[in-house]
C-alpha cells in the first residue's frame, strides 16, 4: 500500500511539473491554480513549511497524507478549552519568557514542542516534559490533538487563562500578526487590539467548548 501511495504521489508531481508557469498571485503550491482568500493548507514535515493548496490537492493529502506522510493536510477544528488554570509558577517552569505560547506534537522528533511569538517570529523554547505533563493531565481534550497539524494555544492573563485547540496555521497566523504589528517593549495599542480581535475570532470559530477542572 505504501508503494502504491508513493507511486501515485510521484505521478501527481510529474503531471504538475508539466503545467505552465503560474501567473503572479496566490497559487496552489502543488498545481499552481489560482486560489481564493479561503483555501486549505498543508504541512511539509521535512521542511516545516506551511503550503497553500487548492481543494483537489488538499483532498489528495487527506486524511493519510502523501509521500509516506511527508505532507499532511491541516484540519479546520477550533475548540475552546474553558476553565483551565495555569499558575504563574507552572508557567515559569515551562521556561517561557512571555505569557503567550503554542504547543504541538512533532512526530519527527517524537515529542511535544513549545513556541512563543515575538517581533522576530516564532521562537522554540525547551519544554520541561514533567511540568507540561502535569498541565496536560488536567485537560483530557489535549489528548485529541492531531500531531504536527494542530496546536494548543495558551494565553495567561490576570483575568484568566485562554486556551484553544487550533489548526497549526492559525498559530502561525498569530505569530505573523505579532511580528508585523508589535512595536517597542510592550507591543503598542494597535498590536494588542489585533491580538484581542484574533482571540475573539478563535472563539467564534470554535465548534464547541470543553470545560476542564479548575486546578
Amino acid at each position: 500500500m505504501e508503494r502504491q501511495d508513493a507511486e501515485g504521489f510521484a505521478a501527481l508531481r510529474t503531471l504538475l511539473k508539466k503545467r505552465p508557469p503560474a501567473a503572479p498571485g496566490e497559487r496552489c503550491d502543488f498545481c499552481a491554480v489560482a486560489l481564493g482568500t479561503a483555501h486549505g493548507h498543508l504541512i511539509d514535515l521535512e521542511a516545516r513549511r506551511i503550503l497553500c493548496a487548492c481543494r483537489p490537492c488538499y483532498l489528495v493529502m487527506e486524511p493519510q497524507g502523501a509521500a509516506r506522510g511527508r505532507y499532511k493536510a491541516v484540519p479546520s477544528r477550533y475548540v475552546e478549552i474553558e476553565a483551565l488554570a495555569v499558575g504563574a509558577q507552572e508557567w515559569d517552569a515551562l521556561q517561557l519568557p512571555i505569557a503567550l505560547a503554542f504547543f504541538f506534537y512533532n512526530s519527527l522528533e517524537k515529542k511535544m514542542v513549545a513556541f512563543y511569538p515575538g517581533p522576530a517570529g516564532a521562537t522554540e523554547s525547551l519544554l520541561p516534559l514533567e511540568t507540561w505533563s502535569e498541565i496536560a493531565a488536567r485537560a483530557p481534550a489535549f489528548a485529541t490533538l492531531e500531531p504536527d497539524v494542530e496546536a494548543i494555544l495558551i494565553h495567561r492573563r490576570e483575568e484568566g487563562t485562554r486556551c484553544f485547540i487550533v489548526p497549526i496555521d492559525a498559530a502561525y497566523e498569530l505569530v505573523g500578526l505579532i511580528r508585523t504589528a508589535w512595536h517597542g517593549f510592550a507591543g503598542g495599542e494597535e498590536a494588542w487590539r489585533r491580538i484581542e480581535a484574533f482571540f475573539a475570532t478563535l472563539r467564534e470559530r470554535s465548534a464547541g467548548r470543553v470545560t476542564e477542572p479548575v486546578t
